[in-house]
């Protein structure tokens, strides 16, 4: 599994709810899907935002998919979470 330790949250979290410290959803492949980081360790591929959220529940972090986009401790880079395709140009 990993290091990840999903007790720690961010100081500014207003919830008081367990979050991780640095999630990174990078561009998506040339052949399509994300990888998926947590704290620098890769957690897998994902295909869908469905994906994400399983990754950070065996993680030990319980998220609703839909509830991915708005999260602040989620970077997503290049795209925001409605791209998970390969690359088009266009």
């Amino acid at each position: 599994m990993t290091d990840w330790n999903a007790e720690s949250q961010p100081p500014d979290d207003p919830d008081g709810v367990p979050v991780p410290i640095r999630v990174i959803v990078h561009p998506p492949l040339a052949k399509g899907g994300r990888r998926v980081r947590v704290d620098g360790v890769i957690l897998g591929l994902a295909h869908s935002a469905t994906d994400v959220a399983e990754f950070l529940r065996r993680a030990g972090l319980d998220i609703d998919p839909a509830e991915l986009a708005g999260q602040p401790w989620i970077d997503w880079r290049g795209v925001g979470p409605e791209r998970w395709g390969p690359e088009t140009g266009n």
